[in-house]
C-alpha cells in the first residue's frame, strides 16, 4: 500500500512537472519578444532632456544662466534615419541652447552612404552663439575628413586640438576641443599653449577617462565626453557588462576632479546590436552659474 501511494504522488508530480513546463517555455518566449520589443523599437527612441545645473568657480558672472545643450554619439546609419535626426535636432533646438556641444561619433561607418542625411539635418540646429564638436574614434574609422567638410558646411566649429572663445563684453567663457584619445590625434598641449589665462573653460574630448588627465592640468572647470552609451544594454542596479576602451571609468554621469567636473552623456544612437535597455538616448541641458 505504501509503495502504490508513492508510485501515485511521483505519477501526479510528473504530470503536474508536464503541465506547468510548456506555461513557462510561453512566458519565457513572450516576456523575451517583449524585452526586444523594447528594446529595439521604444527605448531607442525614447531620448531623456536632463535638466543640469552645474556651477563654475572661474565662471564670469556674465554667464550666470547660460545654457549649453550637449548631444553625443550619433552614429548616423541606416537605422538613424533622416526622420529621427530632425526629430533629435529639434528636441535641441527647443531647449533654446546658447551653445550647443556635440562630442563625437557622428557616423558609425559606410560614411559616403549616411553623411548627406547628417549633414542635412545638422544645418537645422540654431543656437544663440554656436555649434561645437570634436571627432570621436568611429568618425576616424569611418572617413574623418568627409565628416569634418560636412560640419563645416553645416557652420559647426569642429575644434581639434583647438579653442573657440565666446565673449560677453571684457569677460570670456572658453570651449576647448581635444582631438580623438584613442586614435592618438589629441595634443592636449597644444590645446594649453591656445589657451586664454582668463575665462573658465569647458574641454571636449569624447573619451570619458581622459578626464584622469585633463584635471591633473587644473586648467578646465567642465569636460563633456560620450563614448561609452553608459553600456547600452545593462540591467539595474549593476555595472555596465560591455565598456568600450576609454569609457570604462566615468561611464555616465556626473563626476567631480577637485575643481573640475565630468559629464559622460548616454549619447543618442548605437554600435554593435541595435538596442537600448536601461541607459536611455540623452539630450543634456546644463545651466551654468557663477560661484557666489
Amino acid at each position: 500500500m505504501v509503495k502504490k501511494y508513492f508510485r501515485k504522488k511521483q505519477a501526479r508530480k510528473k504530470q503536474l512537472i508536464k503541465a506547468t513546463f510548456p506555461r513557462v517555455q510561453v512566458f519565457s518566449l513572450l516576456l523575451g519578444i517583449s524585452l526586444f520589443i523594447y528594446a529595439y523599437f521604444i527605448e531607442p527612441n525614447w531620448i531623456e532632456i536632463r535638466q543640469v545645473q552645474i556651477t563654475l568657480p572661474h565662471l564670469a558672472p556674465e554667464f550666470n544662466g547660460y545654457r549649453v545643450v550637449q548631444i553625443s554619439d550619433i552614429h548616423t546609419d541606416r537605422t538613424m534615419t533622416p526622420k529621427r535626426l530632425d526629430h533629435l535636432f529639434q528636441l535641441v533646438n527647443q531647449q533654446q541652447p546658447d551653445l550647443i556641444a556635440i562630442t563625437g561619433d557622428f557616423v558609425t561607418r559606410h560614411a559616403q552612404r549616411f553623411i548627406p542625411n547628417l549633414q542635412n539635418s545638422i544645418a537645422q540646429l540654431h543656437p544663440r552663439d554656436q555649434t561645437v564638436a570634436v571627432l570621436g574614434n568611429h568618425d576616424y574609422w569611418a572617413d574623418a575628413n568627409a565628416i569634418a567638410f560636412a560640419l563645416k558646411q553645416a557652420n559647426i566649429s569642429l575644434l581639434q586640438n583647438d579653442i573657440y572663445t565666446i565673449e560677453r563684453g571684457n569677460s570670456k567663457l572658453n570651449i576647448a576641443g581635444v582631438d580623438d584619445v584613442w586614435v592618438g590625434k589629441s595634443r592636449l598641449d597644444v590645446v594649453l599653449e591656445k589657451l586664454p589665462p582668463q575665462g573658465a573653460t569647458i574641454l571636449l574630448a569624447h573619451e570619458p577617462d581622459f578626464a584622469d588627465t585633463s584635471a591633473a592640468t587644473k586648467r578646465f572647470d567642465l569636460q563633456f565626453s560620450g563614448h561609452s552609451h553608459a553600456g547600452q544594454m545593462r540591467l539595474p542596479f549593476f555595472r555596465p557588462l560591455v565598456l568600450p576602451p576609454l569609457g570604462e571609468k566615468y561611464y555616465e554621469g556626473l563626476y567631480q576632479f577637485g575643481e573640475m567636473k565630468l559629464y559622460t552623456n548616454r549619447g543618442i544612437g548605437m554600435t554593435g546590436l541595435h538596442l537600448r535597455f536601461n541607459s536611455r538616448p540623452e539630450i543634456t541641458v546644463f545651466t551654468l552659474n557663477a560661484a557666489a
